[in-house]
């Protein structure tokens, strides 16, 4: 359940009705996800999170579908029910297997247990792995 109560696509104030649009025109959609609705109730919050999103997952140096399976690697780190859900649906629809996914998720679990190692043991990082600056 929210903490807060969602804006419905349609019932919106003026700022918020225009992100929302904005977002179905961005996404080619014809509804709002329950993760828009509930940020629309900080109409800043909304707009500066969608201003993000728009930016960071536009077209660039990485793909669309790598992106979406980075989304899911941190959002399985860190938990997130909803982001697991919504971004693995959305690299479904770009093209992630199944197969894909599983080895998404087995490397997410290396990482984690590496990461975790190294740190715990603190291992010095080597010096070849440091940029040279210049």
């Amino acid at each position: 359940m929210a903490m807060v109560k969602m804006v419905e696509d349609g019932a919106a104030p003026k700022e918020v009705q225009a992100v929302f649009d904005d977002i179905k025109a961005t996404r080619k959609s014809d509804w709002i996800n329950n993760f828009w609705k509930v940020l629309a109730s900080s109409p800043a919050t909304l707009q500066r999170i969608w201003s993000n999103v728009k930016q960071v997952m536009a077209p660039g140096a990485i793909d669309p579908l790598t992106k979406e399976m980075l989304y899911i690697a941190v959002s399985v780190t860190n938990n997130c029910e909803y982001c697991i859900h919504s971004h693995t649906a959305a690299a479904k629809a770009k093209g992630m297997t199944d197969e894909m996914f599983a080895e998404l998720l087995a490397v997410v679990g290396l990482a984690n247990e590496t990461n975790r190692l190294a740190n715990g043991y603190r291992i010095p990082v080597d010096e070849q792995f440091i940029p040279k600056l210049d």
